[in-house]
């Protein structure tokens, strides 16, 4: 165990570097130094423990931000290809085409993101569904973020790495996101996350015992990269909501995921959205 635990600690540290130096050149010799392996074998090591090789960690995490700024924002394609790591901008279209399945500037204007615009409908006139439905108070284990919600996943590698170090990962535990402030009002180093599993069992540093109150929620399924969730979200809160006559509940919305993108095409990602809400009458 000793052993296995060590292995975790140090693989974290690779993790925590590569999402803090996202803008820079990413050494994999310096990273053998992170991880406090011989840079002969750490390589293997990685994609044995994370079932991914580090270059393609760091792809998918500078693509995924890459998409939160073609879905959110106005920075020059340019701009957002440089900081992606591409040295060209025909380099990023590819490498990004082959992954979200269209070129960044389409992205920009077709993405999964436009489906929740022009009053809430889809290009063809069909409403987005959303289901009232009650769901059950669960029991969490869960690691706290505070920061960009775009980076929630950093949460999450944390939270993987510690059950799988306690021999209490399984392929059947539902995965969560509680989301406690609103991104629109609170500044982004400030608003807080939780990244957790639904088990029952004893807090286990850095995790920590939280409860998932339950309740009458509206759902919302969202199908598409993380990056397009917010116009949803907007919809839900803008359109539906003063719409549907209910009232939104004094606990956080939370997001449960259905697949994950370590094995899943960001266009095929599946999120239910939870919109607490207050009980009738």
């Amino acid at each position: 165990m000793k052993a296995t635990t060590g292995y975790h600690d140090r693989l974290e540290r690779v993790k925590s570097y590569i999402y803090d130096h996202l803008d820079e050149d990413i050494d994999l010799n310096h990273l053998a130094e992170v991880a406090c392996l011989s840079p002969y074998h750490w390589h293997r090591v990685y994609a044995a423990v994370e079932g991914e090789t580090i270059a393609a960690t760091v792809k998918r995490l500078r693509l995924h931000r890459a998409a939160g700024h073609l879905a959110h924002g106005d920075e020059d394609l340019e701009s957002i290809a440089k900081r992606a790591g591409y040295g060209s901008l025909s380099a990023f279209s590819r490498a990004f085409g082959a992954v979200y399945g269209m070129p960044p500037a389409q992205y920009r204007r077709e993405g999964s993101h436009r489906r929740f615009a022009a009053n809430g409908k889809e290009p063809g006139g069909i409403a987005h569904e959303v289901e009232i439905c009650d769901v059950p108070r669960r029991h969490l284990l869960v690691v706290r973020h505070q920061g960009s919600y775009m980076e929630v996943g950093k949460a999450f590698d944390r939270l993987f790495r510690t059950l799988a170090q306690h021999g209490l990962m399984r392929p059947d535990l539902e995965m969560v996101g509680l989301y406690h402030d609103d991104p629109m009002s609170v500044p982004e180093e400030a608003l807080r996350a939780d990244a957790g599993v639904v088990l029952e069992a004893e807090a286990i540093p850095p995790l920590e015992a939280a409860t998932l109150a339950g309740g009458p929620c509206a759902r919302l399924l969202h199908k598409g990269p993380y990056a397009d969730m917010q116009p949803a979200y907007d919809w839900l809160f803008g359109h539906w909501l003063p719409a549907s006559g209910r009232e939104p509940g004094d606990a956080p919305v939370f997001e449960r995921y259905l697949n994950t993108p370590q094995d899943t095409p960001p266009t095929e990602l599946l999120t239910e959205i939870f919109l607490p809400l207050k009980p009738l009458g």
